[in-house]
């Protein structure tokens, strides 16, 4: 039996919204957190557990998963509605929190974050998507303003936060704190999602693909992670190992065309605004996470800051974000343009990290603030207006499926760049380099270059995010209220 495009709920009360978007946030703040606030801890958990050539897996693991489950994670939405899902995903969150905070090795730690992965994918996900069903379309940019702000000051409080729990108390109160904030947020949302507006469709669940996609990412982190580091990248193994992930990618590829309904939908896919969208996120995102993580290491190590140093460093990153994104949402509402406020960003950002790229050792603290300051605000002015275009440019019963992929690509975009910066430094600096606190001005010359290139790397991510920028055009007629954007 086909389910009803949509079913009509008692209407949301504006206190109920309020409630709502609260307690989403705060569970949308803790999720984010965990993607930034283990990197100043990265050091001494390597110390604690052992395995520091190891260290990129304790951010990739979450970002693989996250990554591979988010488009279930749409069409579960749509199949069975929000409510249901996002209370699986913040519950799944919260018991990887726990096992996280209890590991005694990092093959442990490793496996909790994958846990807690499981959760933090649909938590994205499914916020994106409430927003898009309770939110007027003229109202969005300031609400995607709130979600984009409350992910830029996870990133950017994340290090500080972390750097904190770890000099002052252990690294394993950054797990703790997840309980205490996260219940209650949870035992608020249950009751008022019910009231939700529902847009149901039937779907069938590609299980093989979410299957293939972990399959395809690990193998392509694994490449990344030993190649010139464990093993040489002319060896048999790392041959073997590319070609592995190569069959991976292309196994893929063919389930995705031949699926019954893809995980990845190519319907969606279709709409050539939608795939220019996600593939800016992918772009932007995976620069910009692969500098918010490896950021305080290199404060560490090269600038020889401590943990809590390194974290509050980072916090001219914070105030610019959220300057960036309030700039970009009221611009849109007053233009409904949301072209050349992202390019801009986008502009800004390249710089930004060129800037690190090119005085990555002895840089003066003013050219420090006023580089990492430009990465954010570019960044705050790019995400909300990706946002909003993407929830106009398609139909209300595919909105759950378009966001999981919008979040999909992004988690994929942020697990390839920390990979990607994490193979530069390690395997042109060795791991040793990066577990121990430098001495300002001492670090060696290996460890100078290794960051200078990985900062270069980011500053091509931003770069080939603003081509894709420049090819992003109109949202398409998918929703009648996209007319609100059109040029």
């Amino acid at each position: 039996m086909t389910a009803p495009e949509s079913q009509t709920q008692p209407a949301l009360t504006p206190a109920d919204r309020a409630t709502i978007m609260i307690s989403l946030m705060c569970v949308m703040m803790l999720a984010a957190l965990e993607t930034t606030i283990i990197a100043p801890a990265m050091p001494s958990i390597g110390r604690d557990l052992g395995g520091v050539e190891h260290m990129s897996w304790i951010v990739t693991a979450y970002l693989v998963i996250s990554t591979a489950l988010t488009p279930l994670y749409g069409k579960m939405a749509d199949i069975k509605g929000r409510r249901i899902v996002i209370v699986f995903a913040a519950l799944s969150f919260l018991i990887g929190s726990l096992a996280c905070a209890l590991a005694d090795s990092m093959l442990t730690l490793i496996l909790a974050r994958c846990l807690q992965g499981i959760g933090g994918g649909g938590i994205f996900a499914m916020t994106q998507t409430i927003i898009g069903d309770i939110v007027p379309v003229r109202e969005r940019p300031q609400y995607q303003v709130y979600t984009s702000t409350v992910w830029l000051l996870a990133n950017m409080l994340g290090p500080v936060l972390g750097g904190l729990l770890t000099d002052y108390m252990h690294w394993s109160m950054i797990f703790w704190i997840n309980l205490p904030l996260g219940i209650p947020a949870l035992l608020i949302l249950w009751p008022r999602l019910a009231r939700l507006p529902r847009h149901e469709r039937p779907h069938s669940l590609d299980i093989i693909g979410a299957l293939l996609i972990i399959v395809a990412t690990v193998l392509i982190m694994l490449a990344l992670s030993w190649g010139g580091a464990r093993y040489a990248w002319t060896s048999f193994e790392m041959i073997g190992l590319i070609a592995a992930t190569v069959f991976a990618w292309i196994l893929l590829a063919l389930r995705q065309l031949t699926a019954r309904e893809p995980l990845i939908s190519l319907a969606v896919l279709g709409n050539a605004h939608v795939r220019k969208a996600v593939l800016t996120s992918f772009c932007a995102m995976g620069a910009y996470i692969g500098i918010v993580i490896w950021l305080p290491v290199w404060l560490q190590t090269v600038e020889g800051m401590s943990v809590t140093a390194a974290g509050l460093w980072t916090l001219p990153l914070m105030a610019a974000s959220t300057i960036g994104a309030q700039w970009g949402a009221r611009a849109m509402r007053s233009s409904g343009n949301f072209h050349y406020i992202p390019r801009l960003g986008m502009i800004v950002a390249t710089l930004g990290s060129a800037v690190l790229a090119v005085f990555a050792q002895g840089m003066p603290i003013w050219l420090f603030v006023l580089a990492t300051s430009a990465i954010s605000a570019g960044i705050g002015a790019i995400f909300p207006m990706l946002t909003v275009s993407l929830q106009s440019a398609v139909a209300p019963h595919d909105l759950g499926t378009t966001m999981g992929l919008n979040v999909f690509m992004r988690s994929l975009g942020s697990a390839i760049g920390v990979a990607v910066l994490g193979a530069i430094l390690i395997g042109i600096a060795g791991a040793a380099a990066l577990e121990k606190h430098g001495v300002p001005g001492a670090a060696s010359a290996e460890l100078i270059y290794a960051f200078r290139l990985a900062y270069a790397a980011s500053a091509a991510g931003f770069a080939l995010g603003f081509v894709s920028l420049l090819l992003l055009g109109r949202p398409s007629m998918g929703r009648p209220e996209s007319r609100a954007f059109r040029n």
